[in-house]
């Protein structure tokens, strides 16, 4: 015959574990529904954080005397392609070197230039403008001139 304290102890665990099995599983769903949230709010944050940023860039834009559609279609702004750039080139069938003498910089730049190894500073995108304005006889008389 069993003991009935060993049968009352195992009882009392059965049930013990199957509370607190309950009590986690409340505990699990909540958890879950609160790192969900947090998620959420993580994603606003950066979105705001996002949106300040554009709008402080906007309003130093206006501080300095620029207005927004300036900025946009100005004859400021140049844009840079690797491969404009090495076409243009090739189509002048002046080598890496004097393209550079032509823009300012070395021949080495141009070839990292052209692979997409560098891009130019903003100050630099002048010099391949006016150089793309040039023609044949111009761009010979310039390295003659150097």
């Amino acid at each position: 015959m069993p003991d009935i304290t060993s049968i009352l102890k195992a009882e009392i665990s059965r049930v013990a574990r199957k509370e607190v099995r309950a009590e986690i599983e409340t505990l699990k769903k909540a958890s879950t529904s609160h790192r969900s949230a947090i998620a959420d709010l993580r994603r606003q944050a950066s979105a705001l954080e996002k949106e300040l940023r554009r709008v402080n860039k906007g309003a130093a834009r206006q501080a300095a005397g620029e207005t927004p559609d300036d900025a946009k279609g100005s004859d400021k702004k140049r844009r840079f392609s690797a491969t404009r750039l090495a076409a243009h080139r090739a189509k002048l069938g002046l080598s890496a070197a004097s393209y550079g003498t032509l823009v300012g910089v070395s021949g080495q730049t141009i070839y990292h230039w052209e692979q997409g190894k560098a891009r130019p500073r903003a100050a630099q995108l002048e010099s391949p403008a006016s150089v793309r304005g040039l023609g044949a006889r111009d761009i010979a008389e310039r390295l003659a001139a150097q």
